[in-house]
């Protein structure tokens, strides 16, 4: 990240080749594969920044969110897949920011800070780690200075059937149904007098709770299916 302040950033809502053809490829395997479905898509608008907070089931999710979107989504992915070979050149040309999991990385929030300002949509997985059995977990208190510092529209999207395609530790991409659900922004009142300080735990539970209930309705979506 030693260089996140002075390179120049790319257009935050024009999608780039890289970005394009994956796209193009994933949704082919996707829809058939997974019988991939989304709804909510009118609740992400075309342009502006936003923050989007998701629960995290498996390595697919940040490709399953940005699947049907129009404009590209900016996470935040361990700095030890960048030098990895190909990996690292895909990460970047995807718009993805590295993040140090073992250390404090203001850098890492200043980039997402500053990409969001530019435009960008920035996702982040605020559990942490992915789940083992379908459930939200806890969210981890670190997105909160993301809300704080920026006025600015916050997205609850929830995945469900991921943890089944490809669970933790596998390395199959199995034939399982999957469905995401995009959930309107959270009430900017309600961030606003949560935002104040001594009510980081409350700030948390509200965005839990908003996620939860995208998930939840995509379960039993996906569950109608099955």
């Amino acid at each position: 990240m030693t260089t996140a302040d002075t390179t120049p950033l790319p257009h935050p809502v024009r999608r780039n080749f890289v970005w394009l053809a994956i796209q193009y490829l994933l949704r082919m395997v996707f829809m058939v594969w997974l019988r991939y479905q989304c709804r909510g898509l009118k609740n992400v608008p075309e342009s502006g920044g936003g923050l989007v907070l998701v629960n995290h089931q498996s390595f697919l999710d940040p490709m399953l969110v940005g699947l049907p979107l129009q404009r590209p989504v900016s996470y935040l992915a361990r700095d030890t897949l960048f030098p990895v070979p190909f990996i690292g050149w895909v990460l970047r040309k995807t718009y993805v920011m590295p993040i140090n999991r073992d250390a404090a990385s203001t850098a890492s929030i200043r980039e997402a800070l500053k990409r969001m300002e530019h435009g960008f949509l920035v996702g982040i997985f605020p559990e942490g780690t992915r789940c083992v059995d379908g459930q939200v977990g806890d969210f981890k208190p670190g997105f909160v200075t993301l809300i704080r510092r920026l006025n600015l529209p916050v997205y609850p999207v929830g995945v469900a059937g991921a943890h089944e395609a490809m669970p933790r530790g596998g390395l199959r991409l199995l034939p399982r149904d999957v469905r995401i659900v995009f959930g309107p922004p959270l009430c900017r009142a309600t961030l606003d007098k949560l935002s104040v300080k001594g009510q980081e735990d409350a700030l948390v539970d509200f965005a839990r709770s908003a996620v939860i209930a995208c998930q939840r309705e995509a379960e039993e979506w996906r569950q109608q299916s099955l």
